[in-house]
């Protein structure tokens, strides 16, 4: 899956649940408000196996705010 978007999107949700294990210092709050804009920006331009996943990490971000 190459969608810079998805990409995107895949990689703030990892740094986001990262932050709120712990795992790296950073800003909570804003880690899941960038997570939850790249989210929203890359479920309207993927395909149906995208969005699927992009369902799991919306379900991610859900767990850790």
């Amino acid at each position: 899956m190459s969608n810079p978007l998805y990409q995107q999107a895949r990689q703030l949700v990892a740094y986001a649940n990262s932050v709120a294990n712990g795992e790296i210092q950073g800003d909570k709050q804003e880690a899941i408000e960038k997570a939850k804009n790249a989210l929203s920006s890359a479920y309207m331009n993927c395909t149906n196996a995208e969005r699927s996943q992009l369902r799991e990490f919306q379900q991610t971000i859900e767990s850790i705010e």
